[in-house]
């Protein structure tokens, strides 16, 4: 009965957000709280979902902060520098320029917040695209593989969803996987070489543009980078507060949230040092806030209840009894080489809460830490796959500023992007972050 109600709970989830009947919101809080009554939990509701919600506040907090962090930096123009810096040593060549697309997509990605990635980086490089006659399919390529990988950061939403799903901390799920995100990065960076050297030769064979054609920074139509918000001395203390906040992030100096909590406030109180300023800041990116955390903590709720009645525990009981003992160890391999693809199926909420808890109890019967789930579903789902997928508005994004149709992209780009999934699995099976 539990399992069945369990199964029911996930469909009536994967229903309800994939046709768009409601929120996703109203999803993941409404659908265990009907089949936990209809269960006869009623009375239970309350504890099982204060259980939830406590066990997801720490990712809660951290993505709050994070968010606002990396906002406060974007606007006070600690990226721009360095666009102009790889527009500078970028120009004129095909292949320079394409490597250089992913080197700031790279960096700009660090936010965690796919979006503004897509708003920075096409804004800067599409009219240098536009000048050298590069295909705009390049473009918009280099830039999805590059967020796609640096999704996998801790304050991006799908580790911060697998961890929410799973109750883990997000170092669990991130910290064994830093060699093989390293991995994937090389991987990025390699074909965006590739790519440029084949841009190169398709260029070339058209005629090479004059050299007065390309330059830029010099006449009508070439990319005009915004000037830094902030001084040069503030920017030097913004720069070294961010590196020095991603090393303590490696090191786990501090609990992840306490590290957002007080790099915020320390780059709040000297970037905007009056109270009007901060107010402002707050109210302009509280709505980006409030978005993130509530579903969060709604899928603290979901989590919570199906955990508390039992449902986890029965469908993964049901789902060992159709799965071959020799198929059960080898879990996290299988959910790692798939997470990619099921991006164009599944949205990131879907599967991180519909599915990827069933998955991971599944494999902890067969003697699999549930945390080499989450690793194996971050390799790919919703990471390297979600600048692809028609099922995030970010991808659309991509795709108009760039103007490039759905379909040529995801003919383009497929191939490159699940290459990165089968890269970092393979160094994650290297480095013990999956098991063998």
């Amino acid at each position: 009965m539990l399992a069945a109600l369990g199964f029911c709970t996930i469909g009536g989830f994967l229903l309800l957000t994939m046709t768009k009947r409601v929120s996703v919101l109203v999803a993941l809080v409404l659908t265990p709280v009907v089949t936990a009554v209809i269960g006869g939990y009623g009375d239970d509701l309350g504890p099982m979902a204060l259980e939830g919600l406590s066990k997801v506040a720490p990712t809660g907090i951290m993505i709050a902060f994070a968010v606002l962090y990396f906002s406060l930096m974007v606007d006070a123009g600690l990226f721009e520098p360095l666009i102009r810096g790889i527009l500078r040593v970028a120009r004129r060549d095909p292949l320079r320029i394409t490597v250089g697309t992913a080197v700031l997509t790279i960096c700009v990605a660090l936010d965690g917040d796919g979006a503004s990635t897509f708003l920075i980086t096409i804004s800067a490089l599409l009219p240098v695209y536009r000048r050298l006659g590069m295909s705009r399919l390049v473009l918009a390529g280099v830039v999805g593989l590059g967020a796609g990988v640096m999704n996998m950061v801790p304050w991006g939403g799908p580790t911060a969803r697998a961890a929410a799903a799973l109750k883990l901390d997000t170092s669990e799920v991130i910290t064994p996987l830093l060699p093989a995100l390293a991995a994937g990065i090389a991987w990025v960076l390699l074909a965006a070489c590739l790519i440029g050297r084949r841009e190169r030769r398709r260029l070339g064979e058209l005629g090479t543009p004059r050299p007065d054609e390309v330059a830029v920074g010099d006449g009508p139509g070439t990319p005009r980078v915004a000037p830094a918000r902030a001084g040069t001395a503030l920017t030097v203390f913004n720069l070294t507060l961010t590196l020095v906040l991603l090393v303590c992030l490696v090191l786990e100096a501090m609990p992840l949230p306490v590290l957002f909590v007080l790099a915020f406030v320390v780059a709040l109180l000297v970037n905007h040092p009056g109270w009007e300023e901060q107010q402002a800041l707050l109210e302009k990116h509280g709505n980006s806030v409030v978005l993130v955390t509530t579903m969060i903590f709604a899928a603290g709720v979901f989590t919570g209840i199906l955990t508390g009645t039992g449902m986890i525990e029965k469908m993964a009981q049901a789902m060992v009894e159709v799965i071959p003992d020799g198929l059960g160890g080898h879990l996290p391999v299988l959910v790692a080489v798939t997470s990619m693809p099921l991006s164009l199926v599944f949205t990131p909420d879907a599967y991180y809460f519909g599915i990827l808890p069933v998955l991971a109890g599944t494999a902890d019967s067969f003697g699999t830490d549930p945390a080499e789930i989450a690793r194996a579903a971050v390799l790919g789902q919703m990471t390297t796959g979600f600048p692809l997928s028609p099922l995030t508005a970010a991808t659309f994004i991509l795709l108009g500023m760039s103007g490039v149709q759905l379909g040529e992209h995801q003919r383009f780009i497929f191939r490159w992007a699940f290459g990165t999934t089968l890269v970092m699995t393979a160094a994650a099976l290297l480095t013990g972050a999956l098991p063998l």
